[in-house]
């Protein structure tokens, strides 16, 4: 019988496990206590995450808190995830690679088009994934707040001027999230096809929730 890798060094039932496709959004309901493992299956693909707070959605993932608390901008192993009001959401409990972005935003319509031409805005992209996902709760755009993107790699250049490169991960590797309160997450597998965050190739990702 054959292990999934994936599964290695998770404890607790399995309670969720679903692959979401390239290009495709993603919303679950978290439980406090429980972890969700994200994993990046082919290597080098952007994963836009949004947090809203299950109890009252008005509270949700800041990353003006997140980063002002840690007193860093790059998100690692060990970094709670704050919202609006400043409590813990989520902790990042482990992670295979290094760091992980909270500054490079969401790629939408309108964003293509000014960075890539006018061709490209017809192109579907992450702030069109929210909103599906979103509608299905009755939240819209104004509900969009700045996101994390796990597995994307973001430097800050020496200008202070944000660099969108080449991705640091891999087949496999993973982010393991552990839920501080009730929470719905909200991804966009990225569809952008325009710069180098998913290799050009938009691939699935695995989500798995463990209790």
């Amino acid at each position: 019988m054959s292990v999934d890798p994936h599964l290695a060094g998770l404890t607790g039932p399995v309670v969720h496990d679903c692959i979401v496709p390239a290009r495709a959004p993603w919303l679950h309901p978290i439980a406090a206590g429980q972890t969700l493992r994200i994993v990046d299956v082919e290597g080098n693909q952007a994963v836009d995450f949004l947090l809203y707070a299950t109890a009252d959605d008005a509270e949700r993932y800041s990353a003006q808190d997140t980063v002002a608390a840690q007193g860093n901008l790059f998100l690692r192993q060990g970094t709670v995830l704050r919202s609006n009001e400043g409590r813990a959401m989520m902790t990042i409990a482990a992670t295979s690679v290094e760091y992980h972005d909270t500054i490079g935003g969401a790629c939408s319509c309108e964003s293509n088009t000014l960075r890539y031409g006018h061709h490209t805005k017809s192109e579907h992209a992450c702030v069109e994934n929210f909103l599906e996902a979103n509608l299905s709760e009755g939240r819209g755009k104004r509900d969009i707040v700045s996101n994390i993107n796990f597995f994307m790699n973001v430097p800050v250049e020496e200008d202070g001027a944000l660099g969108i490169v080449d991705g640091i991960s891999a087949p496999g590797l993973t982010v393991d999230l552990r839920a501080e309160m009730d929470v719905t997450v909200v991804v966009s597998n990225c569809p952008q096809i325009n710069n180098p965050c998913n290799g050009f190739n938009p691939t699935p990702v695995r989500m798995i929730v463990t209790a």
